[in-house]
């Protein structure tokens, strides 16, 4: 769409929506991150701006919370209690339009003018509309995107039909000439269905699906981009006087020694290292950012070894690293 466009509809009353500034300008990046890692759930920002004297949007509800922070002019608020209580991803509200439009008739239980400065919170469920007074009326949104029980469902299901394929009573065909229509004919079969699905279940480990659970919320959290061929370069030529810095927003977890072995859990992929670099990987996350002739532990031909290794893997960067120009621009990574 063009500019002319933008504008065009702006002038008629429509607004603009500006998503993923989590992801596009620094300072919102860095509070969003911020906040996810102080809240435990993913977090996301849009900006509104509405044109004077407009609604912004009618009355609906979000699947996750929301906090809505005043920028500039003023907006009119009205909240309605929810038409179901902690709505999942799938129940959006457009799937109980009738219900949400005769709530939105009752007495508002927020009915509130935001300045400038000024914030509200809104758990998932709650009906919302927004009318812009007698300005431009600009605010930001922060979604927080909950994790919830029914996530941890999800996950042990997850598990339960991975363990399902392991029980042959389970990949047994139905009879040939089955006549799925008639009743009757597949209780025995449903029967020893849900017999099975109940043995997987109760062969689930609650911390796989914990873990599971993790690994599907951490899934959600993008780490900063890397230069590949900057890191690689700098990976190859590091010291001990190399600084190394853990990558910025990449969710860690640095588990307890089994064996001679230790993982570290980086986003979605599990690393084993040696058990004895446990110590210089315990510091190093604690630090966030140190030399790699600091790395406890360890003789300076293995501190360098790990720290190569750590930073070909884009779980570390070293932060000074001079981009490669080889005609063009290099591109960063966000694997």
């Amino acid at each position: 769409m063009s500019s002319d466009s933008v504008l065009r509809l702006f002038s008629e009353g429509s607004t603009v929506v500006l998503q993923g500034l989590h992801r596009l300008w620094p300072p919102l990046i860095a509070f969003a991150d911020a906040l996810a890692a102080e809240l435990g759930h993913p977090t996301q920002v849009n900006a509104y701006i509405t044109p004077p004297s407009s609604r912004g949007f009618s009355p609906h509800y979000d699947v996750h919370d929301v906090f809505v922070l005043q920028v500039a002019g003023e907006k009119h608020w009205t909240i309605h209690e929810p038409v179901l209580a902690d709505p999942l991803r799938t129940q959006p509200w457009g799937d109980r339009a009738e219900a949400v439009a005769a709530r939105a008739q009752e007495a508002p239980v927020i009915d509130a003018v935001l300045r400038p400065g000024d914030a509200l919170y809104l758990p998932r469920g709650y009906l919302h509309s927004a009318v812009a007074l007698g300005e431009i009326s600009a605010h930001l949104t922060i979604g927080v995107h909950n994790v919830t029980r029914w996530g941890a469902v999800e996950s042990a299901l997850d598990l339960v039909r991975t363990l399902a394929t392991d029980d042959p009573a389970l990949r047994t065909s139905l009879p040939l000439g089955v006549d799925l229509t008639a009743p009757g004919t597949t209780t025995e079969d449903v029967a020893a269905v849900l017999a099975g699905l109940h043995a997987a279940l109760d062969r689930v480990d609650p911390a796989a699906v914990a873990d599971r659970l993790r690994s599907r919320t951490w899934a959600q959290v993008r780490p900063e981009p890397v230069a590949p061929l900057a890191q690689a370069t700098a990976a190859a030529a590091l010291t001990t006087d190399t600084v190394l810095r853990v990558r910025p927003r990449l969710r860690l977890q640095l588990r307890d020694v089994v064996g001679d072995e230790v993982v570290l859990v980086a986003g979605r992929q599990h690393r084993t290292f040696p058990a004895a670099q446990r110590p210089a990987l315990a510091e190093l996350l604690a630090a966030g950012e140190l030399k790699v002739g600091d790395l406890p532990g360890l003789p300076a031909a293995e501190q360098c070894e790990l720290a190569r290794r750590l930073v070909v893997e884009s779980v570390a960067v070293v932060p000074d690293a001079q981009p490669v120009h080889h005609g063009g621009d290099e591109r960063g990574t966000g694997a």
